[in-house]
């Protein structure tokens, strides 16, 4: 079994979730998957945590309250509770900010996975990797 200390630690972007609820046979899913069978461990804050439900519970995706309940019991008991760092480069979407926060407040850094890496240009990561849910499965 992996030890805490070697298991890897991602950020999750909201999308990333969403995507892994909607379709249970796609990369996020799997990513998903590894984080609730505690095969990596996620990291976290209040902030990322409420974005999570609203997005969830958005009538639109149809996901049932238990189902998001579960998930989001699951991060909160087994993932990585984080007080952010301030981050002061700027991002396309202020809103993304929280992630980059929370992977930097890790060290090292957490990865944060995205589904729209266009909203973390290079220029703006500092010094946390950024990839899409392909890029960490495959590398």
């Amino acid at each position: 079994m992996t030890s805490v200390k070697a298991m890897p630690i991602v950020v999750l972007d909201t999308n990333v979730v969403v995507s892994a609820l909607l379709k249970a046979d796609s990369l996020p899913a799997r990513l998903l998957a590894a984080v609730l069978r505690g095969d990596l461990r996620i990291a976290f804050d209040a902030r990322i945590l409420t974005e999570y439900r609203d997005v969830l519970l958005r009538q639109k995706f149809g996901f049932e309250s238990t189902r998001v309940d579960l998930v989001l019991e699951a991060v909160e008991r087994d993932g990585i509770a984080v007080a952010a760092l301030k981050w002061t480069l700027s991002l396309p979407d202020a809103d993304d900010v929280k992630f980059l926060e929370v992977a930097s407040a890790l060290e090292p850094s957490a990865v944060v996975i995205t589904g729209n890496i266009r909203h973390f240009p290079e220029e703006s990561r500092g010094t946390v990797r950024v990839v899409t849910p392909h890029d960490f499965l495959e590398t």
